[in-house]
């Protein structure tokens, strides 16, 4: 764990007790600072009392006792409308932070010679895979490798800091609305596409979170920016003009004169004098498809910014065993394979994997997000039939009428069961795909627990139709 410093003998409110905040309260601790818990949720302040942490009742406290308000990234601070503890703490002059801040912050404090490197990454899409693959291409090259922020372990979970070390972290936009002081020596910007709109007040308050992860670079970093998107090129032409670091422009779709970009599954570094031809990703089987090239140039681009050398980067993209809940396969059962896409939270992030395949059996729907999934009309023929659940199953019924087979299933087990039973029954090579274009917060309590209840659920077709009974 990292102690936190600059809150020695100072008294710190925490509001929120997931892991995020519960990890935090316990750095602080351990950094010398004083601590006052809680979240609305009962059973989130039993575990906190179960584990000897001081509880209080923030409604009813003293706000001009504390230096700091840790807010959980999850907490809204602007959007839809602040909430109370936001409120209360503006009201009293208390500064309000998040985990990544406390981060960076104790990250500053320390000598130069124990402050460790740092790749920070956000993006709308395609983040945790990045961040996981630059984190393997980085141990895998010998370096002493932290992983975690927004994928994993909270950062203050993570082992202590030494110069040697290099953390990479992924960044959600509700985490940069809560950091200032973070300086990465690398920034991934991956994509900008509308998502979390709720939160942010807009598209332009969404850009200007994902914006802070570039904000106190300077000479000597590297940025790293996709420019697949209008919002990225603008990005990209922004940071350019300030010429301040070393920028680093990525493709996934077409040539440029400067940058790292991919071509037909051919990953060329035009960084240099010439574009050079460094890898066919082709042959990297757990990075399949157009959003995965995209990964695999901001990781490659990324680690050469550390100072890994090409090679270095080349074999730990060949290498990188995959993520879970990203188009990972968790099953077949005879000619059917079932992919398990739970990560995709939005529409932007399921047409990568809908893309992937010709034909599909397609499980969608959960929390709804805005624009729903009228973007995925021109993949819509690529699917056999729609399994639909949760909030949305109504919604994207709707919008796939007359353009797709539907079936509203409610659950996610029965969709699956459903699904398998169509699949086995065309006596094809398919494919089952969870990739459910909505938030996962209707029913699971996030993406993780969607994907493994997905897992379960093949997992139960698998065992009778082991024994050969129909499933």
């Amino acid at each position: 764990m990292i102690p936190v410093r600059g809150f020695e003998g100072r008294k710190v409110a925490v509001f929120g007790l997931a892991r995020t905040g519960l990890t935090a309260a316990r750095a602080l601790i351990l950094g010398g600072a004083e601590v006052a818990l809680w979240d609305e949720r009962p059973e989130s302040r039993a575990a906190a009392q179960a584990e000897g942490l001081p509880l209080v009742d923030l409604s009813t406290a003293d706000w001009s006792q504390f230096a700091a308000l840790m807010l959980s990234p999850g907490v809204p601070l602007t959007h839809p409308k602040p909430h109370w503890t936001v409120e209360k703490a503006k009201a009293a002059g208390v500064e309000i932070l998040g985990d990544i801040e406390l981060f960076a912050r104790t990250v500053n404090a320390a000598p130069e010679h124990k402050r460790p490197k740092i790749v920070a990454i956000t993006g709308t899409n395609g983040k945790s895979t990045t961040t996981a693959l630059i984190g393997h291409i980085c141990a895998a090259a010998g370096r002493a490798t932290r992983v975690g922020g927004n994928i994993g372990q909270g950062v203050l979970g993570l082992d202590d800091m030494h110069g040697g070390a290099v953390y990479v972290l992924e960044l959600s936009s509700y985490q940069l609305d809560l950091t200032s002081s973070l300086k990465p020596d690398v920034s991934v910007l991956l994509n900008v596409t509308p998502d979390h709109l709720d939160r942010h007040g807009g598209m332009e308050g969404y850009v200007t979170a994902k914006r802070r992860v570039l904000l106190n670079q300077g000479k000597g970093d590297t940025a790293v920016i996709g420019v697949d998107d209008p919002w990225g090129q603008r990005i990209c032409t922004e940071i350019t003009a300030a010429n301040r670091r070393t920028i680093v422009p990525i493709s996934a779709s077409k040539a440029m004169g400067r940058g790292v970009y991919v071509l037909q599954g051919v990953l060329y570094d035009a960084t240099g004098e010439r574009a050079v031809e460094v890898a066919d990703l082709l042959r990297a089987r757990s990075l399949p498809g157009r959003h995965n090239w995209q990964n695999a140039a901001a990781a490659y681009s990324a680690v050469k910014g550390l100072g890994l050398t090409a090679q270095e980067a080349v074999d730990g993209l060949m290498s990188f065993p995959g993520l879970a809940h990203r188009m990972e396969q968790v099953g077949q059962i005879g000619k059917v394979r079932f992919i398990n896409d739970s990560k995709a939270t939005n529409a932007d992030a399921a047409r990568q994997a809908m893309s992937s395949y010709p034909k599909f059996y397609w499980i969608a729907g959960g929390q709804p997000k805005a624009g729903g999934i009228e973007s995925l009309t021109d993949l819509f023929p690529r699917i056999e039939k729609a399994y639909l659940v949760g909030e949305a199953q109504k919604e994207f019924a709707a919008t796939l009428k007359g353009r797709a087979k539907v079936a509203e299933c409610g659950t996610l087990r029965a969709a699956t069961a459903e699904a398998y039973a169509d699949a086995i029954a065309s006596g094809q090579d398919a494919v089952v795909l969870l990739s459910p274009a909505c938030a996962s917060f209707d029913q699971f309590p996030d993406f993780e627990a969607r994907g493994d209840a997905f897992r379960r659920a093949v997992n139960e077709l698998a065992q009778p139709a082991a024994k050969g009974v129909r499933a």
